[in-house]
């Protein structure tokens, strides 16, 4: 622990005093499954921390050791976790299938890719760490569920006891019977390690006579067609055809099975993450692949641009506009980060910018036009003119010029409803006012915008700009 100790005092210098005083109690007293696969926001709720501080804190520790980042593919469906990864760049853009729920999912960014910190052996060893050697309940705990279903802490293992009826560590490479009283039930045969799972639909007259079925977990044959049972005797066979232990387990599909995956609670997200200013400057060029295209369902894209800057620097000189321009930037940067943003790239004087939710973008950029107005008024001058606008939907997240960027129409019409915005003006269009969150913000500004319909270049359909005044 000395040396956890100095990297909490590195850490100390880069993140809030508070957040890093309670990642340090963590772990030092926490439990070892507390330690595993840990969930930012819920960790910041229970101790009352600014998200983004925590969040910033996490990636901070991250960056010193002190934890591990997974990127976890998750089904959107039960909350497991589909496939778990060191990096981004490993996550795969085909779809993902979840046996437990018998579904396919393209893999989004939004809510199906979490993003969780695992301490690391230098500075505690836990359980985790070695997960082939978790207890089956601890397992299911620990490695199979995403940090966004909301297991029960105190009673975890007895509400599992209420759906899981018959369960088995089997060793690589070898086989085992698992026989049991079928009971008149619709039953899943789970096996978590290797995400298969067999329905059994287990009705009619029972009978005394012995049924028997074989399954094989091999990773790659996932047994997705149900099979028709009478209540009874029941011998199932299970080979293990892999080179680690896996966990069989007979569920009940009962309401003890479905409460508890039905209970959810927010998490962080990769596209949340990808929109976090200190993400971005920490790990910079290595988030995506070049070949990568990941999927995301919504962003809000932010772009401004400075008015009549070219005659700004004929009006006051290359150096007073560039000192000036820089300000601005440093005032636009600082703004961002604090609504949950990230400046994806600055082109000439102009800014993109991301936030993960619409609100967050519009309430930057009413805090950026007032900035630019103290700016102006402590010059006693008009040279800051801010044009901003501002667009929410679909795009890709891709790797361009070395640099982790976004592709797609939703990216190019923000740019041209920024070209049309006036100074002192923001523009948003009619996706953005849409959001419930949006107009809450509207409403506590006491702001009625003003709507025109209007057709941008390279886009076919006309589209419905609000003039946020």
């Amino acid at each position: 622990m000395s040396e956890a100790k100095s990297l909490f005092a590195m850490l100390r210098q880069s993140a809030q005093p508070r957040v890093v005083d309670a990642m340090e109690r963590l772990v030092h007293e926490a439990p070892d499954r507390k330690l595993s696969r840990i969930n930012a926001l819920a960790f910041a709720a229970s101790e009352q921390l600014d998200e983004e501080q925590t969040i910033s804190a996490f990636l901070q520790a991250s960056r010193l050791g002190l934890f591990e980042m997974s990127w976890n593919v998750l089904c959107p469906g039960c909350g497991g976790v589909l496939d778990a990864n060191t990096s981004l760049k490993t996550v795969q853009s085909d779809e993902y299938t979840c046996a437990l729920c018998a579904a396919g999912y393209e893999p989004t960014l939004d809510e199906m890719v979490e993003v969780t910190f695992t301490v690391t052996p230098r500075v505690r060893h836990i359980e985790a760490h070695n997960p082939h050697q978790l207890p089956a309940v601890e397992y299911f705990r620990q490695v199979y569920w995403g940090s966004g279903v909301d297991l029960p802490d105190d009673d975890f293992e007895e509400k599992v006891d209420e759906f899981i009826i018959e369960s088995l560590e089997l060793p690589a490479g070898e086989k085992a019977v698992i026989s049991l009283h079928l009971p008149p039930s619709f039953i899943i045969v789970f096996e978590p390690v290797t995400h298969a799972a067999q329905f059994l639909d287990v009705a009619g007259e029972p009978t005394k006579e012995r049924q028997s079925i074989s399954l094989v977990f091999d990773r790659v044959h996932r047994h997705s067609e149900t099979i028709t049972l009478r209540p009874g005797p029941l011998r199932i066979s299970v080979e293990n055809h892999t080179d680690v232990r896996t966990l069989p387990s007979v569920c009940l599909a009962n309401d003890a099975l479905h409460t508890m995956l039905g209970q959810r609670r927010p998490f962080l997200t990769a596209k949340s993450l990808l929109s976090n200013q200190t993400f971005r400057d920490i790990y910079r060029t290595d988030t995506i692949d070049v070949d990568q295209k990941l999927r995301i369902t919504s962003l809000t894209f932010l772009f401004t641009d400075l008015r009549g800057s070219t005659e700004l620097y004929e009006r006051v000189g290359d150096l007073a506009a560039f000192d000036l321009v820089k300000a601005h930037f440093g005032v636009l940067n600082e703004i961002v980060g604090a609504e949950a943003g990230a400046v994806v790239k600055t082109i000439g004087d102009a800014v993109m910018a991301t936030f993960p939710t619409p609100d967050r973008a519009l309430v930057a950029a009413m805090r950026m036009r007032d900035a630019m107005l103290r700016l102006n008024k402590e010059r006693g001058s008009e040279d800051l003119l801010l044009k901003i606008g501002i667009h929410e939907g679909p795009c890709i997240a891709v790797s361009l010029n070395e640099r982790q960027d976004y592709f797609g129409q939703t990216v190019n019409i923000a740019s041209r409803v920024q070209h049309l915005a006036t100074s002192r003006e923001i523009f948003a269009t009619g996706s953005v006012l849409n959001d419930p969150r949006v107009s809450h913000v509207l409403t506590d500004h006491g702001l009625k915008p003003m709507s025109q319909t209007v057709t941008l270049r390279g886009i076919t359909d006309q589209i419905s700009i609000f003039t946020i005044p």
